[in-house]
């Protein structure tokens, strides 16, 4: 099969979310210049550089309270920080109860009941029981094709290890089972690892 997206897939569901998987998710926690604060997942996320360490997250809709985008870029505009939370499988039900499109005054961490802390570096709460969190000032907003797809770039400043998941000097991710998205309505769970040496080393 073939298609050219502008044309149209002509199946049940859109397949191009399932393409590229699985996908880490970033927890994206911030807080808007009113004080309020906001918890969101998102799929397009990732790590980009590592010195200085940087991610990035992509907003791909809005919500008629914000305009143009979410709660989470909205916020990000007004205050210039975020912190990004690891998702692990043990929290796969609060994570999903903040996808949902609540009003902007609405604190997600109430509403899941999720325990939060104050980041060291920024002001905006975090996730406590995360594997991991990162305070990030945000570097920059690009706006890229579509009405509302907006890629959020932050420079991490601080970071947040969960003491468990800290074993012999790594972080080791099979301490914790990172939950990732794939398409649909489909998630997996990362149970297993193996080391590849690149050439040269």
């Amino acid at each position: 099969m073939f298609y050219r997206p502008e044309d149209g897939h002509g199946l049940p569901h859109n397949p191009f979310n399932a393409i590229v998987t699985p996908r880490p998710i970033g927890w994206i926690a911030t807080r808007g210049a009113d004080g309020s604060e906001n918890l969101a997942p998102y799929s397009f996320f990732n790590a980009v550089a590592y010195v200085p360490p940087q991610v990035m997250f992509a907003s791909t809709s809005a919500k008629e309270d914000r305009g143009d985008t979410k709660d989470s870029v909205a916020n990000i505009r007004d205050t210039g920080v975020f912190c990004v939370n690891i998702v692990e499988y043990a929290m796969k039900d609060v994570m999903n109860r903040t996808s949902g499109p609540w009003p902007k005054e609405t604190d997600e961490f109430e509403l899941a009941g999720i325990a939060r802390a104050a980041c060291e570096t920024i002001a905006c709460s975090r996730v406590v029981a995360a594997p991991a969190s990162l305070e990030c000032r945000m570097t920059q907003i690009v706006k890229i094709e579509g009405e509302a797809n907006f890629v959020v770039f932050g420079e991490v400043i601080g970071v947040h290890l969960r003491d468990d998941c800290l074993r012999d000097g790594i972080f080791d991710v099979l301490s914790f089972n990172p939950l990732t998205r794939m398409g649909y309505r489909d998630y997996s769970v990362i149970r297993e690892k193996f080391s590849l040496a690149r050439p040269g080393e």
